[in-house]
């Protein structure tokens, strides 16, 4: 067949002119699905917001540090994935899921490799606001929280009971400890001061007015022996007196055998009163006989110590004239003193009257002095908020003396108790309470009343007992959800 060179040069042209078309489209092609499968694997995803991997609600539009001090987490924009050639959706965070949600190996049993199931998302703003696929609530523009099939264990348990997770655990910090019954003793350590025993002084007074003539006792700090003279008295009321004793004495002698009954029994009665007088006036059983034997009226009377001790005090001096308010000497008796010790006002309802207490001086090294408390003073003192209590020591060789300080010990013991670290309480001012570790991280609130603290343990009153798990740290965290279970369970109802 004879072809037309034309028709040949114009078939050619064509064909060229297809091929140019379909490389460019071929091209176009390929560069497309190139560029998009560029940016799947690039990892350049839009980042919807920032958020706090341990309180996810709370948000913000630019990276940087959550109030807790971690890291904030980017929440990136849903992206398109390719799943047996179908496409599907998920919002995803650098966790693989969406906040709130528990990775897996983060169940309430804390088993590894196991999943918790999801039973649908809500609105923590709006509790009432429910779904089966995560996303953002539509209201608040808050990210929609997981409610767990685990959860509805937690409608027995006591109100603001939690579930943690154990890798939530570890980044909290958490650390517990057993609830131990043990035998609670403490050692008190203290100051005290000796003092005298004010059971035993004597002040010594004159009850009539007159002159001291003599002093035998003549210097603060002399030991005196009771009944050893102190001075000699003269007093014109005393010399009258006996004058009157002596006129009775005689008028007794006379007419005490009369015949008229009451001029016999009148003679009677007035000697009885002068030597009453005589004795109210200090005067001795000793110097009145003397003067019943003389007869003779004694100018100056002299005065004793009625106990035996040492002077503290001296007013008597030789030619002074004194009254019965003027008192003259102080004689105290230092075969035993008191110790008087300051206890703490928390610390005053564990003392006892009875109750041993020991002194340890610096003067007298390696020497204890062991004495039991006599007595608790009944008023706080406002500076030091210290209560005294007092024991009473024996004193031989008058070692102890008036003003010494000493180093007290006494032992309270408090029986035996449930003690828990201090660590483990949180105290809101209001109330006490801890955080009891439960099978599968549950984590109960409990309010506690509390006993005396000692060593960094407190005791545990009520609310507790032995063998139960309690937090030590990391409870702030615990606490924290704690309160935010509770807040949301409020605005569900």
């Amino acid at each position: 067949m004879n072809r037309s060179p034309k028709n040949f040069i114009i078939g050619i042209l064509l064909l060229s002119a297809l091929g140019l078309v379909y490389a460019g489209a071929t091209h176009r092609w390929f560069g497309a699905a190139t560029r998009s499968a560029a940016a799947s694997t690039s990892g350049e995803r839009k980042v919807v917001y920032w958020y706090d991997a341990m309180n996810p609600q709370h948000h913000s539009n630019r990276p940087g540090k959550a109030p807790d001090g971690m890291d904030l987490v980017p929440f990136y924009e849903v992206q398109p994935a390719f799943t047996g050639g179908q496409v599907s959706s998920a919002a995803s965070s650098d966790t693989g899921t969406m906040p709130g949600m528990s990775m897996k190996g983060s169940t309430a049993g804390n088993e590894p490799g196991a999943e918790r199931k999801v039973l649908y998302w809500y609105d923590p703003m709006h509790p009432k606001y429910k779904t089966d696929k995560p996303g953002i609530a539509p209201d608040c523009g808050m990210t929609l929280i997981p409610k767990y099939a685990d959860d509805e264990s937690l409608s027995t348990m006591p109100m603001g009971t939690v579930v943690i997770p154990a890798d939530k655990q570890v980044l909290a910090g958490v650390r517990t400890s057993v609830v131990e019954r043990k035998s609670l003793v403490r050692e008190i350590h203290t100051t005290a001061q000796i003092v005298a025993d004010e059971t035993k002084i004597a002040h010594i007074h004159v009850k009539v007015a007159g002159y001291i003539d003599q002093v035998y006792v003549n210097f603060v700090g002399q030991l005196v022996e009771k009944g050893q003279p102190l001075f000699t008295l003269y007093s014109p009321d005393l010399v009258s007196t006996q004058e009157e004793y002596l006129i009775a004495k005689r008028g007794e002698t006379t007419l005490g055998s009369a015949p008229f009954a009451d001029v016999a029994d009148g003679a009677k009665s007035l000697l009885r009163s002068t030597r009453e007088r005589l004795k109210l006036w200090d005067v001795t059983d000793d110097q009145i006989t003397q003067l019943d034997k003389t007869g003779k009226v004694v100018k100056d009377l002299t005065f004793y110590s009625p106990i035996t001790g040492f002077v503290t005090d001296r007013k008597a001096f030789p030619q002074t004239s004194v009254t019965p308010d003027t008192e003259l000497y102080t004689v105290s008796d230092l075969s035993t003193v008191w110790a008087e010790a300051a206890i703490y006002e928390y610390e005053v309802p564990y003392v006892r009257i009875g109750q041993k207490m020991s002194l340890t001086l610096s003067y007298y090294p390696g020497k204890t002095y062991t004495g039991k408390i006599s007595y608790i003073y009944p008023t706080v003192d406002s500076q030091t908020r210290t209560v005294k209590v007092r024991l009473q020591l024996s004193n031989p060789g008058f070692a102890l003396k008036p003003q010494m300080f000493a180093d007290a010990q006494l032992r309270v013991d408090y029986g035996v108790k449930v003690l828990v670290p201090q660590e483990a309480v949180l105290d809101s001012g209001e109330e006490k309470q801890v955080f009891v570790v439960h099978e599968g991280g549950l984590f109960e609130p409990r309010k506690v009343t509390l006993g005396p603290v000692m060593e960094g343990n407190v005791a545990v009153l009520s609310g507790l007992k032995a063998g139960e798990t309690v937090v030590t740290s990391g409870n702030f965290l615990v606490d924290s959800e704690s309160r935010l279970k509770r807040s949301m369970s409020g605005m569900k109802h």
